[in-house]
């Protein structure tokens, strides 16, 4: 009978991606350790594995590529190859090929192809070796050496452990319904205490009813006989109503059992996230120059998959920004009288049931003044309110879309679109929270707190304006009763002093927009939120209880509701809406005393651009581009002519080309720069030239954007005008 290799691709695929982590992690792993020739064996022996599986396989393409690397890989073994930082990436190149080839299988492709390129090189490096050596087909495994042979023999060790595959979507499925059945028991858990409640009703009614027959001169006999059959009927709903009650306790800690043992399913370790960073921070290390030491602590802190799989995107954009504009350059640092090597740290840990994560640079950390600039430069604020600001309310407006520090934006970097995203996987997607701590001079630490799953939350319930709404516990600090007259005013807003901290107080029901509620003429019930260092005092006028539930996104005709994080079902499947504490937070801190501003251009007119290019057709783009978004645009052939436009009439922006007739666009850069009417103009340059001499050259002149024609799209200049001038 034959074998249909179609049953066993699946597992194929996850093994070899699994060999192809390994080789990463071990190639890694060897430039600081080249004479580790466990770490060699080891990668052998996973080239090797992912050769002979797609062979039997039939997927001739993986194991040609992976039949390269293993010969690579021999030579190094057998010391007729050293391990130079050149072969290293080209083996590197090689896992990535590799992981492209297996991305295809898993789509579907029937026969994806390698680049042939990558085959050249890999078979050039054992070609051009001094002595020739048999491949791995002929090479036979490494022995092992006679003195271990026994020992081994005679140890087998613990029997493995058993494993059950199962689809991921399978998994997901059990922890959805798990969720539901945790917040069905929430329910039925309010129903028994109505019970119980009704049982001692009835006891105060007997004794009610048997004043009321002692006034009215019933005789004793008629009383008993009446008293009798109340008690009975007491009794026969109280035995039901203690059955209900502890099958419902029994039901409740099985149900823990339930959740604790089904998310352990989808629980990983964080080390799946952080391992494949080395690589990250090695490429983009070397790709900025920088001599960079990456620590990772706590990588067997577990998590939620689901929380795991959108940690990546935030932790690449911080570990992107420390090396792009947090550490300096090793002759910066030594002027500083640092080391000229640079540190990256990452560590996790569990605190108070959620995971605490950190991300450390000891790089040149926040310039607040920078910010500022840049802040008041793209009129998110005005000058009043930036400097009542505290320093962390400063370093959080990095977190604003299209905010960016960088001297200059470029395809790389600078465009602003990485912090923000960082702040939205972590607070809108995860219900986290992120903080920031900087020292100018010493470095920047981003901390962030997770839940451990995103099944079900804690949430407490609180009523405002008679309306029932959830606040993550996560988010809670304390909850108690402030008498109206400790509420003092601060900068035409109410606070009340605390442990000899000033709390801003609001009304939730007037921040969520319900209007002013009728309150306590006494003392007010608060709960005091935080979101990072910040903190403010809700006014509500109940707290109805802590509940575990599940909590569902916005439906899709509502997703800028800012203030919300989603919504859960309470008693009777009411909608419960869940608030989103950092955006109360901003809410409370804007009113009244200077919301971020719009970002507008010389009032209220369209913007003017000045469009520079040598090529008709460029030119006729950009312009239809910009003109399209609303956009006033003007064209110049070439640096002369622009030069001359910007003598008779005013622009809000310029986009220049640099190779051009008579005057280039670097030439015209600095010519504006030089002049008082143009020197504040935002310059872009959209050019062919793709080199790092040609952006540091740019950034000399003084452009506030580079974008290589190769990277040039719609959105990329759209985003890039948008950040400078609105």
């Amino acid at each position: 009978m034959a074998i249909d290799p179609r049953k066993f691709l699946a597992r194929f695929i996850e093994e070899s991606r699994e060999h192809c982590a390994r080789i990463t992690d071990g190639l890694l792993a060897l430039e600081q350790r080249p004479d580790d020739q466990e770490t060699v064996h080891g990668l052998f022996r996973s080239a090797h594995t992912i050769k002979g599986s797609s062979r039997m396989l039939k997927q001739m393409n993986i194991s040609s590529l992976a039949h390269r690397m293993e010969d690579v890989l021999d030579s190094v073994r057998g010391g007729a190859l050293a391990m130079p930082p050149a072969i290293s990436d080209s083996l590197l190149k090689g896992v990535d090929a590799l992981t492209a080839l297996l991305d295809a299988l898993t789509r579907g492709d029937a026969a994806p192809e390698a680049p042939q390129a990558l085959f050249d090189e890999l078979s050039m490096i054992v070609t051009a070796l001094p002595a020739s050596r048999e491949t791995a087909e002929a090479a036979p495994e490494t022995p092992i050496p006679a003195a271990e042979a026994p020992a081994r023999a005679a140890s087998p060790g613990p029997a493995p452990a058993e494993y059950l595959r199962i689809h991921a979507a399978k998994v997901d499925d059990l922890i959805h319904l798990m969720g539901e059945i945790i917040s069905e028991q929430s329910r039925q858990r309010k129903q028994v205490g109505r019970l119980q409640d009704a049982d001692r009703s009835a006891q105060r009614f007997r004794k009610t009813l048997d004043a009321w027959f002692e006034r009215a001169g019933i005789p004793e006999a008629a009383r008993r006989e009446l008293r009798e059959s109340l008690a009975t009927l007491q009794l026969s709903l109280r035995a039901p109503i203690r059955a209900i009650r502890d099958a419902s306790i029994l039901q409740e800690l099985l149900v823990g059992d339930l959740q604790e043992a089904s998310l352990k399913m989808r629980m990983l370790p964080l080390s799946t996230v952080f391992d494949p960073l080395r690589r990250t921070v090695r490429d983009l290390a070397r790709e900025h120059g920088k001599d960079v030491e990456f620590i990772i602590e706590g990588g067997e802190t577990e998590l939620d998959r689901k929380i795991i799989e959108r940690l990546g995107d935030p932790l690449i954009h911080m570990i992107r920004n420390a090396l792009d504009h947090g550490l300096e350059s090793a002759e910066e640092r030594l002027a500083a009288g640092k080391s000229p090597r640079g540190t990256i740290a990452i560590c996790s840990f569990y605190e108070g049931g959620f995971v605490s994560l950190t991300l450390r640079d000891d790089g040149r950390g926040l310039s607040s003044a920078r910010i500022k600039e840049k802040a008041l430069a793209r009129h998110l604020y005005d000058a009043e309110t930036l400097a009542a600001m505290s320093r962390s309310e400063i370093n959080n407006i990095i977190f604003l879309p299209g905010f960016s520090t960088s001297p200059i934006i470029t395809d790389l970097s600078g465009r602003g679109v990485g912090m923000d995203v960082v702040r939205k996987n972590v607070v809108d997607d995860l219900k986290g929270s992120i903080t920031i701590e900087s020292k100018e001079g010493e470095g920047t630490t981003f901390c962030l707190r997770l839940p451990m799953n995103l099944a079900v939350f804690p949430l407490f319930l609180v009523m405002a304006c008679g309306q029932t709404m959830a606040i993550p516990a996560t988010a809670i600090v304390e909850m108690r009763s402030v008498r109206r007259e400790d509420l003092v005013e601060v900068v035409g807003k109410r606070a009340f002093r605390l442990r000899e901290q000033l709390i801003p107080v609001e009304e939730l029901g007037s921040l969520v927009g319900l209007g002013p509620c009728a309150g306590s003429a006494g003392e007010q019930l608060v709960v005091i939120v935080a979101a990072g260092d910040e903190r403010l005092a809700l006014i509500v006028e109940e707290i109805l209880g802590r509940e575990e539930m599940v909590v569902k996104p916005l439906p899709a005709h509502m997703p800028k509701v800012r203030i919300l994080s989603g919504a859960t079902l309470g008693e009777g499947d009411r909608i419960i809406n869940v608030l989103q504490i950092p955006e109360l937070i901003r809410l409370a801190k804007d009113a009244g005393r200077g919301a971020p501003m719009p970002a507008v251009v010389a009032g209220s007119r369209a913007a003017t651009i000045l469009v520079v290019d040598d090529s008709f057709n460029t030119r006729e783009i950009e312009k239809s581009i910009l003109e399209a978004h609303g956009y006033l645009v003007v064209t110049a052939e070439d640096g002369e002519e622009a030069l001359e436009k910007t003598r008779s009439e005013s622009y809000d922006l310029v986009i220049t080309d640099v190779e051009m007739p008579r005057m280039d666009g670097f030439s015209l850069t600095e010519r504006l720069r030089r002049d008082d009417r143009t020197h504040a103009v935002p310059i872009i340059i959209v050019t062919s030239l793709e080199k790092d001499a040609d952006r540091r050259r740019g950034i000399a002149t003084g452009a506030d954007a580079y974008i290589v024609k190769r990277a040039f799209d719609q959105s990329n200049l759209l985003d890039t005008v948008r950040g400078l001038i609105g």
